[in-house]
């Protein structure tokens, strides 16, 4: 059990990690964060729930998971899925935006090394590409 000593208020936490309070009062809405205890109607967390907004904060930054994937697995196996589900498929989603974006650094560097004037209008490679695409259609 946590003691009063070790519980922060939402604005001690939020600006411990660098957030708003109503952020901290939208996760809990969501049901990804709840306090652990309420004193005269003010939010109390313990480090659980610390550790919890690090984790939050951790997995949207780097993870790019929504907020509905992340109580996905914040809630672990539950009858309705599995939290492994969920991050297979952002696995997959994130696989998918590095092709688009590998896809797209190549053309970029195309761009910089063709000796055109207006790459859009008078590179060869470029014209062949959006014939392509037209045919393709």
């Amino acid at each position: 059990m946590d003691t009063d000593e070790n519980l922060l208020t939402i604005g001690q936490v939020a600006v411990r990690l660098g957030l708003t309070t109503s952020t901290l009062r939208y996760w809990e809405e969501r049901g990804v964060l709840q306090p652990t205890a309420r004193q005269s109607g003010r939010r109390l967390y313990g480090p659980e729930q610390l550790r919890r907004v690090a984790l939050i904060q951790i997995w949207q930054e780097t993870g790019m998971m929504s907020l509905a994937e992340i109580a996905t697995v914040l809630a672990g196996r539950t009858e309705t899925g599995h939290w492994r589900d969920t991050v297979r498929r952002r696995m997959a989603a994130m696989d998918e935006q590095i092709d688009r974006l590998t896809q797209a650094k190549a053309y970029l560097a195309h761009y910089l090394g063709c000796p055109r004037d207006h790459p859009a209008d008078d590179c060869p490679v470029v014209s062949e590409e959006a014939d392509a695409r037209i045919r393709a259609v």
